[in-house]
């Protein structure tokens, strides 16, 4: 694409007085400076999101199993999901958290088999950096128990 693009400068350029040159010259290396930088940020935002998955009791012994933060990757939630669902034979769905970002959630206690999926890269699962993969265990809180007569 950048040979295409500096041809049609060049054309551009044979028309154009000293100072349109000059002008164009400056914008073409002002936009590319600009597209690097936002790579770069876009690389660094990449490298420090974490892709957090949690194990949440829901009765006594039923677990489901939530995965937020594969989006910063790339990853089509609904595709993960439906890989999820047909891996572990159980079901599957994008939800939104109570801070209002989308997750995946896995009827029942599937953590370890989900962060071996994302350290081999299966699927869509792929660009995942296996560093960036944070587990964390949440216990339901109990009911209050109240002392009133």
């Amino acid at each position: 694409m950048p040979t295409v693009r500096a041809d049609a400068l060049t054309a551009k350029v044979a028309t154009l007085s000293l100072e349109a040159q000059n002008k164009l010259e400056e914008d073409s290396a002002k936009k590319e400076r600009k597209a690097e930088a936002r790579a770069e940020a876009e690389a660094k935002k990449k490298m420090a999101s974490r892709v957090t998955i949690k194990r949440i009791e829901r009765n006594k012994k039923k677990y489901v199993t939530s995965v937020h933060g594969l989006e910063a990757f790339g990853i089509d939630l609904k595709k993960a999901s439906k890989q999820f669902a047909q891996k572990f034979a159980t079901g599957a769905s994008v939800s939104r958290n109570p801070q209002g970002l989308e997750e995946i959630v896995v009827q029942g206690d599937v953590t370890d088999e989900i962060v071996e999926m994302l350290e081999e890269n299966v699927g869509v699962l792929k660009g995942v950096p296996s560093d960036n993969v944070v587990c964390v265990e949440d216990k339901k809180k109990k009911a209050g128990t109240s002392t009133e007569q």
